[in-house]
């Protein structure tokens, strides 16, 4: 089992390049599958979510290459409806590729989806969408199962919560439907807007992605493409993170601002300087921080994907900071990790109460998720003598050799 070995107490300095956005990857990389031409992606971050999503559409039968940071995608080959289990509980976002066979085939065999334990992340919104615009499913041995009605045709849908999964799933199936769907209160995350501009560049008729109606109205057939995926706000917002809690000055390229306004404006009023520059943004840490509090909330709001990282850093703010989680009941299990490396953190329900100190101690640690990995890394970087993390292959599904950019930008880390 691989570990990473960091020894805190150094100010990050340089320059780091932003990869591609892997949960903007993964919904294109599905919605291929309904491709009759070749799909060329670039910008493609070498990760294993998408290692396993490349595994996925072959087994579909598709013919998946790969060179640099390039993805070419032949789907024309596929003649396959089924995805087994052995696949689909190594990811969350195999669910995807349900919308996206349905549109196709018109009928789906999917197991049920793993990934991080971050909380309950049912598909029954997915489902009742894929209901209401007229899809038969089923849910039996661990298997969701769809097939088109005789007479299917685009109808509205009213989504209860604005799920980012279910609003990708029912853009895909909705884009080989006839008919108009329209999608209200739908997610307005930047990855469905990169998913319209990607459909759209084969071929789809998709408008209001990035608001919270969006309409599909249905085509015959998709050609191939050749589009580049956006930038990863997450890894983004992570660095920025990372400069701010050592105090140091970072320059990131490759980043979307935009994407980032609800981190920026907390980052600001803790007293981080964030410059915005033409090709990038800088930001630069300082010893005059300021406590605050974050509530999670679907974007526009503060991303909860971003929140195990800013209990990171208000764990350094001397102060008293609040967080309230409102996305995911289980998205706390890094705060036993934290304490181990002297945090003061207090839980009640889904509110946690932090209260910062001058210096962390190093520790041998857990990554027990994906972002929770990133927190404990970067409370490494604040913290005096050696912290050991395990698992690393949590972090692995997120960020590419993030292990390499903190060195090169001045941290003392090294994978075992």
């Amino acid at each position: 089992m691989n570990s990473l070995r960091l020894r805190g107490g150094r100010r990050l300095k340089g320059q780091v390049e932003i990869s591609g956005s892997k949960n903007a990857t993964l919904p294109i990389m599905a919605a291929s599958l309904m491709s009759m031409g070749e799909v060329v992606l670039s910008g493609v971050p070498d990760l294993e979510d998408i290692n396993v999503m490349s595994m996925a559409l072959e087994i579909l039968g598709a013919k998946v290459k790969r060179e640099a940071d390039v993805l070419v995608i032949d789907a024309r080959t596929i003649n396959n409806y089924e995805l087994p289990e052995s696949i689909s509980r190594k990811m969350r976002a195999s669910n995807l590729v349900m919308g996206a066979l349905l549109g196709r085939f018109k009928r789906a065999r999917v197991a049920y989806p793993g990934g991080c334990a971050i909380g309950v992340r049912p598909m029954d919104l997915h489902l009742k969408g894929l209901r209401n615009l007229g899809y038969e499913l089923t849910e039996e041995y661990g298997f969701m199962e769809g097939k088109a009605q005789q007479g299917i045709m685009g109808k509205e849908i009213l989504l209860d919560f604005p799920s980012v999964g279910a609003t990708e799933n029912i853009i895909m199936a909705a884009t080989l439907t006839p008919g108009i769907t329209t999608i209200r209160n739908a997610a307005r995350e930047p990855e469905i807007y990169d998913l319209q501009n990607f459909l759209n560049g084969m071929g789809a008729r998709i408008t209001g992605a990035g608001l919270d109606t969006v309409q599909i109205e249905g085509v015959k057939k998709l050609g191939g493409v050749e589009y580049r995926v956006i930038p990863d706000r997450i890894e983004a917002g992570t660095f920025m993170v990372a400069a701010a809690i050592s105090r140091g000055d970072v320059f990131l390229g490759n980043v979307v601002l935009e994407h980032l306004q609800p981190l920026i404006a907390k980052l600001r009023e803790i007293g981080v300087e964030v410059i915005p520059k033409s090709t990038g943004v800088r930001v630069i840490g300082n010893h005059k921080y300021r406590p605050t509090d974050i509530k999670t909330m679907p974007y526009p709001g503060f991303p909860t994907d971003m929140q195990p990282q800013m209990m990171a850093l208000f764990a350094s703010i001397p102060g008293t900071s609040i967080i309230v989680e409102t996305i995911f009941e289980n998205r706390y299990m890094h705060v036993q990790e934290l304490r181990r490396m002297g945090a003061d953190i207090k839980l009640e329900g889904r509110i946690a109460i932090v209260k910062g100190k001058t210096a962390l101690e190093g520790a041998t640690v857990e990554a027990t998720d994906l972002r929770a990995g990133a927190a404990l890394i970067l409370a490494a970087l604040f913290a005096h003598e050696e912290t050991i993390i395990s698992k690393v292959e949590h972090i692995d599904r997120g960020y590419e050799k993030i292990h390499e950019k903190l060195e090169r930008l001045g941290v003392d880390i090294r994978r075992v």
